[in-house]
């Protein structure tokens, strides 16, 4: 197996695409067991993608990109821009509110970034704001994707690890909301020792209130989601096809609905999708080589006798991830390590959808950190600044990330509270 994971880690190294390096890094475990047959890399590979409880995948995919396609995102950008324009640093705060709420639409935090950047970035660049800065902005605030449902990161967590999809939807909107107001708050100071000004004068109840309903479906969206899990009226895998009716109506009550903005949702999703389960298809090779070599209860043993304190090896395994975030995607590092932690937690009396909530948002700061951030990459590109500057004028957003990861870890109750109130405890 440590000759797997040094070719793997190779191949990274020289630059060849993630989803090979793990299916050869797969490949090389058959090669050096005589005692498998070569024919089951590619029986694992297809039987993976057969797997009912990942169907939540693609159908949360096309949902989210046709609301997209189909006015919820200029509508919630009204929306943010009526509640929060008259703060200091006012199209800063509404990035910041609009990541917020369309977390609860995309599902993904590169996705989420990237279109910010390009919605936003040319209006602060001519208020003022500089390109590091925004680029710094836009990227944190897509992280809010991560948390708020429907978070492709929890399905994928949920769907591997057997946990409650429903549970960590809800422990995610916790973890969102503490994230959205200590970066707004962080905002908040920045914009007053740089000078940045409100963009409009305080919103009259009326204003606020003809927002609300022109982006009420939109926002509406996370909160029928979690209803519908919690009365059981669908599980995860039919949610998400719920999710594509609901995003198609909510186009017709828009008047936007046609079939140009529905085909290009369609070849998004199809990109979207191919690349998640090419991923998850290639982990499966590697990853059976990890259960033949026990690998997880061997995780499980070393934790339990190395570390007896629970709360000191879950904090062992965040640093582990945030190191390993600098070098590999996350979705890589949920679909990978997800296996391997998750019986480690169950053995060390870590509740799972704590567990899992932390796991997913310390995978994702990776994506905003140098030298491999995703995130990080594509916000400079559309921002046209340096990483460099990038890293400047993001530290203190940085910084805000990490506080609200170490505020969770020391109380769990920000997660627990609500999974504990809608479905009556965790896992």
């Amino acid at each position: 197996m440590l000759l797997s994971f040094a070719v793997f880690l190779l191949l990274l190294l020289l630059g060849m695409p993630v989803v090979f390096a793990i299916g050869i890094g797969g490949l090389v475990f058959f090669l050096t067991q005589p005692g498998l047959q070569l024919t089951m890399p590619v029986q694992l590979a297809l039987a993976e993608t057969q797997n009912f409880s990942l169907l939540a995948i693609p159908t949360f995919i096309l949902a989210s990109n046709l609301m997209n396609e189909l006015g919820v995102t200029r509508r919630l950008l009204r929306f943010a821009h009526v509640v929060t324009g008259f703060m200091r640093g006012g199209l800063a705060q509404v990035s910041v509110l609009l990541g917020f709420l369309m977390g609860g639409v995309s599902g993904s935090a590169i996705a989420d970034a990237t279109m910010q950047a390009r919605l936003l970035g040319p209006e602060m660049v001519r208020r003022g704001y500089s390109r590091g800065f925004i680029a710094a902005l836009q990227g944190f605030s897509g992280l809010l994707a991560v948390a708020i449902p429907p978070s492709i990161g929890l399905i994928l967590y949920g769907s591997i690890g057997q946990v409650s999809i429903g549970q960590l939807f809800a422990g995610g909107i916790g973890v969102g909301v503490l994230l959205a107001a200590v970066y707004m708050l962080t905002v908040a100071l920045l914009a007053r020792s740089r000078g940045y000004l409100p963009e409009a004068a305080p919103p009259t109840a009326k204003e606020v209130g003809a927002a609300l309903r022109e982006s009420f479906f939109a926002v509406l969206f996370p909160f029928l989601l979690l209803a519908a899990l919690r009365f059981g009226v669908f599980v995860p895998s039919e949610v998400g096809a719920a999710a594509v009716v609901y995003a198609l109506l909510v186009g017709l009550i828009y008047r936007e609905l046609s079939l140009e903005r529905v085909n290009r949702a369609l070849a998004h999703s199809v990109r979207d999708v191919g690349m998640v389960a090419l991923l998850i298809s290639m982990a499966a090779v590697l990853g059976y080589g990890m259960k033949w070599e026990m690998f997880p209860q061997k995780v499980s043993a070393f934790l339990l006798e190395a570390v007896q304190n629970p709360q000191v090896a879950l904090l062992l395994i965040l640093l582990a991830l945030l190191v390993l975030g600098t070098v590999l995607d996350s979705t890589v590092m949920i679909i990978l390590l997800t296996p391997i932690l998750v019986p480690a937690a169950k053995a060390l009396g870590i509740d799972l959808v704590y567990f899992g909530v932390l796991m997913v948002m310390t995978c994702a700061v990776g994506l905003l950190t140098p030298p491999v951030g995703l995130s990080m990459y594509s916000v400079c590109s559309v921002m046209g600044c340096s990483i460099g500057e990038y890293v400047r004028e993001g530290w203190p957003l940085l910084v805000a990330t990490l506080l609200v990861l170490l505020l969770v870890y020391l109380f769990p109750g920000v997660v627990l509270f609500l999974p504990r109130l809608l479905f009556g405890g965790g896992v």
